[in-house]
Parts: structure tokens; C-alpha cells; sequence
């Protein structure tokens, strides 16, 4: 494969807690952590691979990913790489810099980047975020604390932040 040539994408299946989930790759980064039925994930994934035979990449992110859907790990160290817009890498950058546990309102998150007026548009880059779960935009929620939209559903968004709050030793609200 020549440098400029882009890897075909793979995928993996890992059932977990709230559902199955498929993670994607393309040999050098992880490129999409996506539910079943989620909102905006594309319709072509790439060939299915059995965990066993996929790349290193799919591998540590299956292991990370469970690791942390199990209470035992509280951030991801993986190579991830998903294409977007500059506002939307903008808006994923600021998702990472949200603390386990904790939430940011889509107007904090849009005075974070330095787009106070954004918070819109914010909401819009957020739930078009392909990385869900290891780029935590499930920690985004309305100006009020209202669980707001997320891609693999609302219920598992309240579970994401319900299972995090609990690692945390934080008090569910």
C-alpha cells in the first residue's frame, strides 16, 4: 500500500452492557465506536473481522472499551483518527478535555473553543462525533443539565454518565 492509499476500514463486534458495539479501524487508528441503530453512522463499516484476527488497534480499543464499560478504566489511550470538518475537530478536541464524570453544557463546550454564540452549532458537531464512548461526547448535556440527544440513544447516554458518576463516587443525580 503506497502512503496515499487510505486502508480499507475493518470492524469489530463487542457486546457489552448497553448493547453490542462496533468498532472500527483502518489498521493505524481507531476511526468509529458506534452502537446498533446509532444516529449518523455510516452505512458501509467495512468487512466484519473476528476480534481474535483484527488489527492491533481493534484489539486494544475492544480491551479499553470493555475495560471501561466495566468501571476499571476511566480514560482511553488509543490512536484515533475521524475525519470531520475543523469546527467538528475543534468540538472533539474540547469532548477529551471533559473530565470523567463530569459534564459541560453545549455552551460551555462552545465558549471552550472560543465560539460562545456556537452552542448550536456545537450540538451539531457533537452528535456527529464518530468515536462515541472513547471521545466522550455523551458528557455534553442541555444548558439545564437535561440529558439532550446523543447518537446511540438517550437511555445509554444517562447509563454512560450514571456508570461514570459511580466510578467517580459521585452522587447520580
Amino acid at each position: 500500500m503506497s502512503p496515499t492509499t487510505t486502508p480499507t476500514p475493518t470492524h469489530v463486534h463487542l457486546d457489552g452492557p448497553l448493547g453490542r458495539l462496533r468498532l472500527v479501524g483502518d489498521g493505524r487508528h481507531l476511526t468509529g465506536v458506534y452502537f446498533e441503530q446509532h444516529r449518523h453512522a455510516p452505512a458501509d463499516l467495512g468487512p466484519t473481522v473476528d476480534l481474535q484476527e483484527a488489527d492491533p488497534v481493534l484489539q486494544e480499543a475492544a480491551r479499553q472499551v470493555s475495560d471501561y464499560l466495566a468501571g476499571r478504566r476511566t480514560e482511553f489511550d488509543l490512536p484515533v483518527q475521524a475525519p470531520g470538518t475543523p469546527f467538528q475537530q475543534r468540538v472533539w478536541a474540547a469532548l477529551r478535555l471533559i473530565p470523567y464524570g463530569s459534564t459541560w453544557s453545549y455552551g460551555e463546550l462552545a465558549a471552550r473553543i472560543g465560539q460562545p454564540g456556537a452552542a448550536r452549532a456545537v450540538g451539531l458537531a457533537n452528535g456527529r462525533n464518530p468515536v462515541s464512548v472513547v471521545v466522550p461526547c455523551h458528557r455534553v448535556v442541555g444548558s439545564a443539565g437535561a440529558i439532550t440527544g446523543y447518537g446511540g440513544g438517550v437511555e445509554r447516554k444517562q447509563a454512560l454518565l450514571d456508570l461514570e458518576r459511580r466510578v467517580a463516587g459521585l452522587s447520580l443525580l
